[in-house]
């Protein structure tokens, strides 16, 4: 597994990667490297990996920011999947990376849905108003 870093990237470098991948590259490599560029263009980390490369529990905790006893509990109800090698279980790390996707779309959502908890009640209480 290798972490490149990407903030430091011109965006004219990345303006040409993108018109590369437009119109020079394949539908695979199109597909890679628009990734890239869009991770590059947000400054995200950029980690690249083999399709069945894992993971111990402890370096999935370590990543997702959780003590390790929380992470087996998400092991236990399914919610990461993983296997096991003898007696120690490993994860893979594109199921890591589908649960961290969907955990931090339901933080967006669910921050979403706060922020707007003022407007909502105080439209139910004008449509209450209304009714009496």
């Amino acid at each position: 597994m290798k972490t490149f870093e990407t903030a430091k990237i011109p965006t004219a470098q990345l303006d040409a990667l993108e018109q590369f991948a437009q119109s020079e590259a394949g539908p695979e490599l199109r597909a890679v490297l628009l990734s890239l560029s869009r991770c590059a263009r947000e400054a995200d980390e950029l980690i690249v990996t083999g399709g069945n490369e894992t993971v111990t529990p402890h370096q999935a905790a370590e990543r997702l920011g959780m003590s390790r006893t929380h992470l087996y509990k998400l092991l236990d109800r399914r919610e990461i999947a993983s296997h096991h090698v003898g007696r120690d279980r490993r994860i893979r790390l594109r199921d890591l990376y589908a649960f961290e996707s969907q955990r931090d779309s339901d933080r967006r959502e669910l921050a979403e849905r706060f922020a707007h908890q003022n407007e909502t009640a105080a439209t139910a209480t004008d449509e209450i108003a209304d009714l009496l």
